[in-house]
């Protein structure tokens, strides 16, 4: 508990720097960030399990992991995205055939799935920082996500009783969930407070309870959804960046999970305006 607390007084903090001290200035620092944790999460996934031990095509997957990130901020047009996809599919059969059937169709569409879902989802938060109010929704999928796990950790710990999935994750509890559920909705309102009181913002607090509530649950699935790849391998984390979380994947599944729900949300359910 000592690793992971250390762990967020470090890193949130830093993530409000980059996200608003360093990113007006530099608006390219977050790509470059997105598609760091993209290129590294896919590594995770790829060689911890052993799903895909080939070091080229794992080359071709890293780069387009971080290149999805750069297209969405610069561009997000057809034909550059034809292009990559293209490229790299030409590439990965290539591979197989040269391997003699080694490298199967599963490995193929699974490595293909991996590099595209992973940056595109963690992309919404560069679609977030392109809108109009980014300043006040950029931070709404780490408010939900975050503090919906950390809230359904308390929770577990203080009165977990019944198992959620003890077959994926042995320690989540249905007190949990719904500690992390409940948490997630009470810390989106007051967030909202903080933009209409202290910078006099509109806020729909109806939308924003929606946010909070539908936000926890599709974390929570991120969460588990993870877990069912770790526990299909045999493993207890991704990776060993964040001591106490595990790797990257370990610390942002559910924001994988939530970002792009928060993007549609917003387009669909305006809750912040100025």
């Amino acid at each position: 508990m000592g690793k992971r607390i250390m762990v967020a007084v470090i890193f949130i903090p830093l993530l409000v720097v980059l996200i608003y001290g360093i990113s007006p200035t530099y608006p390219v620092v977050l790509p470059i960030l997105i598609a760091a944790l993209s290129m590294i999460a896919v590594h995770e996934v790829l060689w911890s399990t052993g799903f895909l031990k080939h070091t080229r095509i794992s080359g071709y997957s890293l780069v387009l992991a971080g290149l999805v990130p750069f297209w969405v901020f610069y561009s997000g047009q057809l034909m550059p995205a034809l292009c990559g996809m293209f490229v790299y599919v030409v590439l990965l059969f290539a591979e197989a055939i040269g391997s003699h059937k080694r490298i199967t169709l599963e490995k193929m569409g699974g490595a293909f799935f991996l590099s595209v879902v992973i940056p595109f989802f963690l992309s919404s938060l560069l679609r977030i920082r392109q809108m109009e109010y980014w300043r006040a929704l950029i931070i709404l999928p780490f408010v939900v996500a975050f503090l919906s796990d950390a809230f359904a950790l308390f929770a577990g710990m203080a009165f977990g009783k019944h198992k959620l999935a003890p077959e994926l994750s042995p320690k989540k509890t249905v007190e949990g969930a719904i500690g992390g559920f409940a948490g997630a909705i009470v810390c989106t309102v007051l967030y909202g407070v903080v933009l209409q009181l202290g910078f006099s913002m509109q806020v729909d607090y109806l939308y924003l309870i929606v946010y909070g509530a539908l936000g926890s649950v599709v974390s929570q699935l991120g969460d588990l959804s993870f877990s069912y790849i770790k526990r299909e391998y045999g493993l207890k984390d991704f990776g060993n960046i964040f001591p106490g979380h595990g790797g990257v994947l370990d610390r942002f599944d559910s924001v994988i999970f939530c970002a792009p729900l928060i993007e549609l949300l917003i387009h669909f359910l305006p809750a912040v305006g100025g």
